[in-house]
């Protein structure tokens, strides 16, 4: 017999043990570093990462404080922040032991033909008193569970709890980031349809003007119905670009309300400010310290090191668990003596140890896609380290362009606006073609416009390089 109980024991032995052996870790892939410098010649002096100190126009950044208090996107990141904090406390309560008080009152019968109704139906429950068939059962008091984290499963799922709250709040820093970029690109875009439509009305009047003198040429015998229909024609086209750029304004003013958070309403703007707002000059600085000033990377990065504590976590899962279970208080068989003690006073401590022997595959399974989650973080993370470098990098090259752009743009317009008075001191005096002339006048309101496209795209890529910094959110 004695035999028999350490042939069990052992068998049982080598069950616990093959038991606690986890899966092995899945191997994680290496992060590569990210260059030292952006261009040949960066500062390292910081960028300010206040919205209200990067942008002067005071209108824009009204428009952006309304949007950071009222924006519905954001209200949205706010509640999962709650919610990450709700998580947290959860995930800390589970490490403490569980207390519960209560109260209890039954009625219990037993079978005369079982153990407990036939010794009852012979024992006093008191002095002459046998245990009644009908046993009433009052209970008063404190029941208590804990389960000892010893191998750190739920110290981990904290620690991932905590991780994952903070990559919360660093979402909600990015998207803010987005919207004030998103308002000052829209409200950038607005100020260029204002100045394109500016330009385009400026053109009808001289169009209307080229239009009487073909007539009068026409009267004068100096031209013929063909010129004066040519000319006409262009100034409806322009008459047609007019309204479309109308529209255009009514929409990007949409888009801002939308933005804000509020239904359609005119947009205040300082529509003459357009030509003169330029990029703040930005430096740079060393590509690390500003990638660490990007709320996406942080975000990235703490959820990498919560998928870490899962791993941790969901390996602990194979390893014996131990939980102890007790309770104190008062029970009696009526009210009268429930407070009697120490005869009604009763208490329990139970420890139990537990570890899967059979059908693991759903340990393993968590086990696996844990550190699948893990590897999926990792590279994540490297993904927003390559697009954070990547749009600094071609920002700051973009505002270098842009600016000649704009340069050989705006000589280009100059250059046209005297062909047109030329063409038109020709055609006068019969020297130049009406055809001449209104290709003067159009290429000089197409250039005109994409002078105008040249400066917002000017001032988007302020925008552009700012948001890649990780300025916006503060």
């Amino acid at each position: 017999m004695r035999k028999s109980i350490y042939v069990v024991t052992f068998i049982i032995g080598l069950l616990l043990v093959s038991a606690c052996k986890p899966s092995k870790n899945i191997s994680v892939p290496d992060l590569a570093a990210a260059p030292d410098t952006f261009m040949k010649q960066d500062s390292v002096q910081p960028l300010p990462l206040n919205w209200n100190d990067y942008f002067s126009d005071s209108l824009l950044i009204a428009l952006i404080d309304t949007a950071i208090r009222h924006n519905l996107d954001v209200r949205v990141a706010l509640q999962r922040i709650e919610q990450a904090g709700a998580s947290v406390r959860f995930a800390k309560g589970t490490i403490l032991p569980t207390v519960h008080g209560g109260a209890t009152a039954a009625v219990r019968r037993f079978g005369l033909y079982t153990m407990d109704g036939a010794g009852n139906s012979t024992t006093e429950i008191e002095p002459g008193l046998i245990v009644p068939t009908n046993l009433p059962d009052y209970l008063v008091g404190l029941q208590t569970s804990w389960e000892a984290d010893v191998w750190g499963k739920l110290r981990n799922r904290k620690k991932a709890a905590v991780a994952r709250y903070l990559s919360s709040i660093e979402g909600k820093n990015w998207l803010t980031t987005t919207i004030v970029a998103e308002v000052a690109s829209s409200y950038y875009r607005l100020l260029a349809l204002d100045r394109e439509l500016s330009m385009i009305r400026e053109n009808i009047t001289l169009q209307s003007n080229a239009v009487e003198i073909v007539k009068l040429q026409k009267e004068a015998g100096a031209t013929n119905e063909l010129a004066v229909q040519q000319f006409q024609a262009q100034l409806l086209n322009t008459r047609g670009l007019e309204m479309e750029v109308r529209q255009q304004i009514i929409e990007e003013e949409g888009h801002i309300n939308y933005l804000l958070g509020r239904f359609t309403q005119s947009i205040p703007r300082y529509k003459e400010l357009f030509q003169q707002q330029v990029p703040l000059p930005l430096q740079a600085g060393k590509p690390v310290d500003v990638l660490q000033s990007r709320p996406d990377v942080k975000q990235a990065e703490l959820e990498m090191l919560a998928s870490r504590a899962d791993v941790k976590s969901a390996k602990a899962a194979f390893y014996p668990s131990l939980v102890i279970n007790g309770g104190i208080g008062l029970q009696a068989f009526k009210t009268e003596v429930l407070f009697t003690t120490p005869e009604s006073f009763i208490f329990s401590l139970i420890g139990s140890l537990s570890t899967p022997l059979l059908n693991r595959s759903a340990i393993r399974a968590e086990f696996k896609a844990a550190n699948a989650r893990q590897v999926e973080s990792i590279y994540n993370y490297q993904q927003r380290i390559i697009q954070g470098y990547n749009e600094v990098y071609n920002e700051l090259n973009s505002i270098t362009n842009l600016q000649q752009i704009y340069t050989i743009k705006n000589e280009e317009v100059e250059v046209l606006y005297k062909s047109i008075e030329t063409s038109t001191e020709l055609f006068k005096t019969g020297r130049a073609t009406y055809l001449e002339v209104l290709l003067a006048q159009q290429k000089a309101l197409y250039t005109q416009l994409d002078l105008v496209e040249v400066r917002r795209k000017q001032l988007q890529a302020g925008v552009n390089v700012y948001k890649a910094m990780g300025g916006g959110w503060k």
